[in-house]
């Protein structure tokens, strides 16, 4: 089975966290804390403030990791190093993603998390 490493940023801000919605692929529309793949050379926070620049013209503090979720999707397995984040940046472009949303503890079940994600949710629930 083909086998990818990613990141995620787990932004706060206020009591909410950001959550991006995918606009491409077999999980178009479904929700996700932003990131992407790690690249050669690349250790898990350079490619994590490298994909929040690259997606959402943003820079980030990368704070303490949450959690690395190993998830078994039909056609690879998923390494996924989530990291809370701060913003450093005052303003959040969308470049690569549907729509956004700013949630509270309150709010966060009421999108449809890929499953990878979802696997955090607890954590990042109790920490909000």
């Amino acid at each position: 089975m083909k086998q990818i490493e990613v990141v995620a940023a787990v932004i706060r801000k206020g009591g909410r966290i950001f959550a991006t919605q995918r606009g491409y692929g077999e999980f178009k529309d479904w929700w996700e804390f932003p990131g992407g793949k790690i690249e050669n050379g690349e250790t898990p926070s350079q490619a994590l403030a490298r994909e929040i620049n690259e997606e959402l013209d943003a820079d980030i503090s990368i704070g303490p990791l949450i959690r690395t979720v190993e998830w078994d999707y039909p056609a690879f397995h998923l390494t996924m190093h989530c990291f809370w984040c701060e913003l450093i940046s005052s303003e959040l472009h969308l470049k690569e993603h549907e729509a956004a949303r700013w949630l509270s503890k309150d709010e966060i079940d009421s999108v449809n998390w890929l499953p990878a994600d979802e696997e955090i949710i607890t954590a990042v629930k109790d920490a909000i």
